[in-house]
């Protein structure tokens, strides 16, 4: 399966568009992780908890989103939109969405 962000397949014709497909996931932070993530804050730097949290979700979202495209016979997802929300503090959720086609 192919997905990019961008609107179309490099070298490859786009013979049918099938629809817009989505996946979603909600990550939720733990106590330790926020602990030890504020005192990061405080002194300046990375958190890299949160962030391999969120590349976890990103891939989880991924991966859903062309399970969808799979299913309804896409070879390859274009125009993919990631968005990350907060939903209340320590929720995370995160949508991938495209446009399921099918290519030469």
């Amino acid at each position: 399966m192919i997905v990019t962000t961008t609107p179309y397949v490099e070298g490859k014709k786009v013979k049918e568009y099938l629809k817009v497909v989505s996946g979603e996931t909600v990550m939720g932070a733990n106590m330790m992780r926020d602990f030890f993530a504020s005192i990061t804050d405080a002194l300046g730097g990375r958190s890299k908890s949160y962030e391999s949290k969120l590349a976890e979700g990103k891939d989880l979202a991924i991966t859903e989103m062309e399970e969808k495209a799979a299913t309804i016979g896409a070879n390859a997802v274009i125009g993919v939109d990631i968005d990350f929300s907060e939903m209340r503090e320590g929720m995370i959720m995160i949508i991938a969405t495209g446009t399921a086609v099918i290519t030469e």
